[in-house]
């Protein structure tokens, strides 16, 4: 199947062969659906605090934060494209014609180009689209009197102008404040400010970024980065990396051949958001949040997302704290009782949601003693769900594992098998979803690092339809980072406000109450 060639140019990635034969099996067989026993919800899988317990939590979290290395990981490689694909589309057919001024006209609904140009001046980069059109001798005014829309949106998109269509979403100006603007990395930075603070006042931030994109995002750090460490009196150390291109899995063509180039090459693609796992894995932190980079709001609404990030850290030291007990009561086996084994039975089973095997009852003490060992001597997360208003995305669920335990666990709606009945009735009643906003614990109870990779999923990947060069092929992505990359962790939903949830999926969204301040 491979030439020598192939060979080269397989090891210059970094990837071994026997990875590259799984890769190709998983297209011939597919991957497994998953199997939802049911959906979590409040009292049954999903925390939900008020009040005083908020605030007792919130406080728990502020005490122990001088006490950790803290990060903020933020996944920022998402091109700005897709927000702008329906302005892209008008851009390239809209002549200036009665009919297509009448069609244009005819769609006022919340996501079209006419609302688009109807409050143009309330996007936070209208000030820099003026200026762009001036600076080539025109004006944006006479141009939309005019009807000259896709001059405009040229001056927006291309590289005439300010090349949105070209840039990451991280790097574009999302919110005004008065006559300055803020990017979601900036705004990334302030929220990193306010509760990632370490003993020293510095705040870590790692992004995970395009390479085609790093340089910008550099810069923007080094020209904004001080000005936010001023106004908020800290310090911010930021790091910007790639997915590794280990993590890139082949493409097959229909028949699960490789797929090539033009040149013959080997067709390799990036792997999704699971391959971030690998990034992730290169912390040396205690506490990380993980939160995408479009999900951002103005001050005015910060306080919220403060309140339940502290939240969700300080339920995470919680139950920690008493996994690291157990985990050392556990590896003094002169100590160990039947008492004790229960306890922590209990605790794994009542409190965190695992549901053992039926052999673990008739297990010896020692077997009891080895499997309860394994299982507090995982990684764990704390996940934000908020209330399902149908937004699309996965969400939480008691899942079957492959060995035969229950566990919670978030799961996409391509991972149910969309011919099963009884499994499409419960990812229907479902009433939460995930909208990405983790705390996760990465050490274990002697303060060293978790190998990450011991602990996903591999049999929870992906296989799409895809094209290049007009022809069709088969791509794979690795487990999604927040679902089987994360399969063997430790794991508590906690549901969070609506209100900290605000993504920017397309351009207009920034028109949104939530993003106008």
């Amino acid at each position: 199947m491979f030439s020598k060639k192939d060979l080269e140019q397989i090891k210059a990635k970094g990837i071994s062969q026997a990875k590259l034969a799984q890769q190709i099996k998983n297209f011939e067989q597919g991957f497994p659906f998953m199997h939802i026993v049911k959906a979590a919800t409040v009292g049954d899988g999903i925390l939900r605090f008020e009040g005083k317990e908020v605030d007792d939590y919130v406080k728990m979290y502020e005490a122990e934060m001088p006490k950790n290395q803290i990060f903020k990981f933020v996944p920022a490689s998402g091109a700005a494209s897709r927000m702008f694909k329906s302005l892209f589309s008008f851009m390239e057919n809209y002549d200036g014609s009665e009919k297509a001024i009448k069609d244009f006209e005819g769609d006022d609904s919340f996501g079209s180009v006419f609302n688009f140009f109807k409050n143009i001046k309330n996007f936070a980069f209208y000030e820099d689209l003026k200026n762009a059109i001036a600076k080539s001798g025109g004006s944006i005014d006479k141009m939309i009197e005019k009807k000259e829309y896709g001059q405009v949106l040229r001056y927006l998109l291309t590289t005439a102008g300010l090349n949105y269509g070209g840039l990451p979403k991280g790097l574009l100006e999302f919110h005004q404040y008065g006559n300055k603007t803020r990017t979601p990395l900036e705004e990334h930075l302030v929220e990193g400010a306010n509760y990632c603070r370490d003993k020293d006042g510095i705040v870590d931030l790692h992004f995970t970024v395009s390479p085609e994109h790093k340089r910008l995002f550099k810069n923007k750090f080094r020209n904004s980065g001080q000005v936010v460490a001023n106004d908020n009196e800290t310090k911010f150390q930021s790091y910007f990396s790639e997915q590794q291109s280990y993590t890139d899995t082949i493409a097959v063509d229909l028949e699960n051949q490789p797929f090539r180039n033009a040149d013959g090459s080997i067709l390799f693609r990036p792997a999704g958001h699971g391959a971030l796992l690998e990034n992730l894995n290169t912390l040396d932190a205690d506490i990380v949040f993980i939160k995408n980079i479009d999900n951002v709001v103005p001050d005015n609404l910060k306080a919220t997302t403060y309140r339940y990030k502290k939240l969700i850290a300080g339920v995470l030291l919680k139950y920690q704290k008493q996994l690291f007990a157990y985990s050392k009561q556990l590896s003094k086996l002169e100590n160990v009782s039947e008492n004790l084994v229960n306890e922590i039975a209990d605790f794994l089973q009542k409190e965190l949601c695992n549901e053992f095997p039926e052999r673990f009852a008739q297990m010896h003490l020692r077997e009891k003693v080895d499997y309860l060992t394994q299982k507090v001597n995982r990684p764990i997360r704390v996940c934000g769900m908020v209330k399902n208003e149908g937004e699309p995305g996965g969400g939480p669920f008691w899942s079957k594992n492959a060995d035969d335990t229950v566990s919670l666990q978030i799961v996409e709606s391509s991972q149910i098998n969309k011919e099963d009945a009884g499994q499409m009735a419960i990812l229907k009643n479902s009433s939460h979803f995930n909208p990405v906003d983790l705390v996760c614990g990465l050490k274990n109870a002697n303060g060293e690092k978790f190998q990450l990779r011991d602990f996903r999923d591999p049999q929870t990947g992906f296989v799409t339809m895809k094209s290049k060069d007009g022809k069709d092929l088969k791509a794979q992505e690795l487990p999604g980072l927040w679902n089987g990359a994360m399969a063997d962790w430790n794991t508590l939903f906690v549901e969070v406000p609506i209100e900290t949830f605000n993504p920017v999926k397309i351009v207009n969204d920034l028109l949104r109450e939530q993003h106008q301040g």
